[in-house]
């Protein structure tokens, strides 16, 4: 078995900063990641990181965040023209662990999606403002970045569901993090209460007082949005999709994508191959 040749790493230093614009079939591979953590913001295109159980699959919007010494793994999706990251590779600041505690899609792969068009918009132009000062000559150019950096972390932290959830029971967070990792696997209210130590009806009762949802639609929720990525950003037919993110009826997941997302997944799939063509 051939071995993949590892992709160097960025010089060290508290912050190496960059964007690019690449073609289909870009790819970074680093077996044993680096010392630093690895900011990734999604500006256009898609893009696919690795890990040892499959991948983790991003669009324009997603903000991936690597932990340090997890695997490098990451390209230029399968069938897409171009992806467009701008990126930032760091060592943090005290105090700022707290804020980089995002939710996981995969061991060491954090991820957020900025689906508020104006906050996303400030966020864009803030790291777009931190590569301009990084690379620039200023004398305090380092603690100039470092601190536009800050800012896009913080600005980052609305987005986060385990920011928001900070205050919640702990039994609650268990939930949260157990549904938004195996949404895709057969699940009943009754088994993600057992997991929290509590009855079905408490935590029920406990998970729409601190959530403001019920866990059945929070569960949906995650299903849904799996869902919308897997038809944006592979060829896969609805039915296997439907099957991958735990729905069993294929029309039942139509009718539920349309009332979710307001376009059935095929009319769906239809409008974002005709923006691409644009």
């Amino acid at each position: 078995m051939s071995v993949r040749p590892n992709t160097p790493a960025p010089p060290p230093g508290p912050l190496i900063t960059g964007t690019y614009r690449e073609g289909p079939r870009f790819n970074t591979y680093r077996e044993l990641g680096t010392n630093d953590w690895l900011l990734v913001y999604n500006l256009s295109g898609h893009a696919r990181f690795g890990h040892l159980k499959g991948e983790v699959l991003t669009g324009p919007g997603d903000m991936i965040l690597i932990k340090p010494r997890i695997r490098h793994d990451y390209g230029t999706t399968p069938g897409e023209l171009h992806w467009e990251p701008l990126w930032a590779h760091f060592i943090p600041r005290a105090g700022w662990r707290e804020w980089l505690d995002w939710p996981e899609a995969a061991p060491g792969i954090m991820r957020l999606h900025l689906h508020d068009g104006a906050a996303k918009t400030i966020i864009v132009s803030r790291f777009q403002h931190l590569l301009k000062i990084n690379i620039g000559a200023d004398r305090v150019r380092r603690e100039l970045a470092m601190n536009a950096l800050e800012e896009i972390i913080l600005r980052c932290d609305r987005f986060n569901p385990r920011s928001e959830n900070s205050r919640l029971d702990a039994r609650i967070r268990v939930a949260v993090d157990y549904i938004s990792s195996h949404f895709a696997e057969p699940m009943t209210v009754a088994q993600v209460a057992a997991r929290c130590g509590l009855s079905a009806s408490r935590f029920a009762h406990l998970f729409k007082a601190q959530t403001g949802e019920t866990p059945q639609r929070y569960l949906e929720t995650q299903r849904l949005n799996r869902a919308r990525q897997l038809l944006e950003f592979t060829q896969a037919p609805i039915r296997q999709i439907a099957a991958e993110v735990g729905f069993e009826n294929p029309f039942y997941f139509t009718l539920r994508f349309k009332q979710h997302h307001g376009a059935s997944p095929r009319a769906w799939r239809q409008h974002i191959a005709a923006r691409r063509t644009q």
